[in-house]
């Protein structure tokens, strides 16, 4: 069992930065791809960021690319969503996932465990 906790949303002005944190507990965190999704009102779920179990390979979604990097330590079990330029329409709430492997993957189905969500609000 693996359980999340994200922290680190809130309001921002367009143009703005949040960093988002998960904390996850209950298992090897570094045997484990780590995922940021989000999910705007209305609308489906979908992937922005995933980063490898040891770090070595991320991949982004298109509309995230070069503002949002995605980072983890694994000595303090943790993965991190910096968000740079935000505009409105990153809003959504944003959760955090894990996957039961290394490897990094955009797929909601591939990711076994969630967290509860952050919500994040881009004012224009």
């Amino acid at each position: 069992q693996v359980h999340l906790v994200e922290s680190g949303g809130g309001l921002v002005q367009a143009g703005g930065s949040l960093s988002l944190s998960c904390a996850a507990s209950g298992r090897t965190f570094n045997n484990n791809a780590m995922g940021w999704f989000r999910q705007a009102p209305g609308k489906e779920r979908e992937f922005v960021a995933t980063i490898s179990g040891r770090g070595g390979s991320t991949i982004y979604a298109d509309s995230v690319k070069g503002r949002f990097t995605i980072s983890r330590d694994n000595a303090k079990n943790t993965v991190y969503l910096q968000m740079n330029s935000l505009k409105p329409e990153d809003t959504a709430v944003y959760y955090c996932a894990c996957r039961l492997s290394v490897g990094a993957r955009i797929g909601i189905s591939e990711y076994d465990y969630w967290g509860q969500g952050t919500q994040v609000t881009v004012s224009s």
